[in-house]
């Protein structure tokens, strides 16, 4: 199979599952980022241009509000994505679990801790030269669905998801990067909606986080698991297997 038909073969099982499983994965989605959706609010609340960058420390609370506002791009998505590797891969007396279920079992203290990793790992990258938080972004991607499906923990995940990531970097490269970049124009796009209707209002900020995330997060997700299934079966000969329906 040609580099394109194997990029091509993945967005389509991603549409496919993302089809079958989408009021699980957009309640999911609710639950996970409405409260998040506050935090990144409150960092978008920082804008850089309210500093007149008259004294290092004011350039020093400008690089650093750039910083916060990189970072939490991504609070959210690491663990969102851990939440969905329960929901399609682990049996739960012979079938998907439920929410309640896949809330008792995710394994919050890693997630939390890749995805603070993660999102700085990415935004010092971007500030510093861009490539180096694209090249962050790609190799860690598979570390929290790493966390869930075959539980390891913090540090064990993400040198898992750069041994998983070798050797098809530029696949994973491919599918991922090009989500994400999708999705910051939908958040974009639904700022510009929600400000439209509510103003220039910490309410309109908080409801564009929430939307956007809605729009392309469980994307982003069900990207990153099917990718990591497709590397364990690749590099180990395991198979994991995914649920073909989520439970009602």
């Amino acid at each position: 199979m040609s580099r394109r038909a194997e990029i091509l073969s993945v967005y389509a099982r991603i549409g496919r599952a993302y089809v079958r499983w989408a009021p699980s994965l957009l309640l999911l989605a609710l639950i996970v980022f409405i409260p998040l959706g506050l935090i990144h609010a409150i960092a978008i609340q920082a804008e850089v241009g309210s500093f007149d960058l008259d004294s290092v420390v004011e350039i020093f609370a400008a690089a650093a509000a750039v910083l916060m506002l990189a970072a939490t791009g991504l609070i959210g998505e690491v663990f969102y994505t851990g939440a969905v590797a329960i929901s399609l891969t682990h049996p739960h007396e012979g079938k998907p679990p439920s929410l309640r279920a896949t809330a008792r079992m995710v394994k919050y203290r890693p997630l939390i801790a890749i995805d603070l990793i993660y999102g700085a790992a990415v935004a010092i990258g971007l500030v510093l030269f861009v490539v180096p938080g694209l090249l962050a972004f790609v190799w860690l991607a598979l570390a929290a669905p790493v966390v869930e499906i075959e539980h390891r923990g913090v540090r064990a995940a993400l040198a898992r998801s750069m041994a998983l990531v070798r050797g098809k970097f530029l696949l994973i490269a491919a599918v991922m990067i090009p989500i994400e970049v999708v999705g910051d124009g939908l958040t974009n796009l639904a700022t510009e909606l929600a400000h439209d209707l509510l103003g220039e209002t910490f309410l309109s900020k908080w409801l564009a986080d929430v939307l956007s995330n809605l729009a392309f997060t469980p994307f982003f997700a069900v990207a990153a698991v099917l990718l990591t299934v497709d590397r364990i079966r690749e590099k180990e000969g395991e198979v994991v297997e995914l649920h073909s329906q989520p439970s009602p």
